[in-house]
């Protein structure tokens, strides 16, 4: 099994996409990208520690490749949104790939050449070197399974709804 670490704004709003694929055993919502050990979702929510929501996708790469990961993260968001994703705004919401080794940098990279050449627009996603993954608070893991009618308001009230190509019904 390997981890990939994908910054996509809100995590409960990307964690179900990774969640449903086959060869993917498990997605935790997190925090990646800041200083401070084990942060709060209050304080990164606030803007406070430099994190974002990130989740950690563990995955079996015989069943699915990193490169299948990073293209579903780039129909899950917004690429060209620098400031956020969505109703969802600020660095803590920003996007990023942590990547592991220069593989996963070099196959991030290309995704995104390919992606400002055949829409003419720069992505906004930071391609940036895992450092570490702090897991959220309990009730932020499947909040989309344990809150699907609050999970369903938010999916709804982001936004991702029209702009997403992914998105839930």
């Amino acid at each position: 099994m390997k981890q990939a670490y994908f910054a996509g704004g809100c995590f409960w709003c990307i964690t179900p996409f990774f969640a449903e694929l086959a060869g993917v055993e498990s997605v935790i919502s997190g925090f990646s990208g800041g200083k401070e050990a084990n942060p709060a979702y209050a304080a990164v929510k606030a803007q406070q520690t430099g994190h974002r929501e990130t989740i950690c996708v563990t995955y079996d790469p015989q069943a699915v490749t990193y490169g299948d990961l990073l293209d579903l993260f780039l129909k899950s968001v917004d690429p060209f949104d620098g400031g956020g994703q969505f109703v969802d705004r600020g660095r803590s919401y920003t996007l990023a790939v942590y990547y592991t080794d220069e593989s996963e940098k070099a196959a991030l990279l290309a995704r995104l050449d390919a992606l400002e050449r055949q829409t003419g627009k720069t992505p906004c996603v930071a391609a940036e070197p895992f450092t570490a993954f702090w897991p959220a608070e309990e009730l932020h893991q499947d909040y989309y399974k344990k809150n699907p009618e609050a999970f369903q308001k938010e999916w709804e009230t982001s936004g991702r709804t029209a702009a997403c190509p992914l998105h839930r019904k």
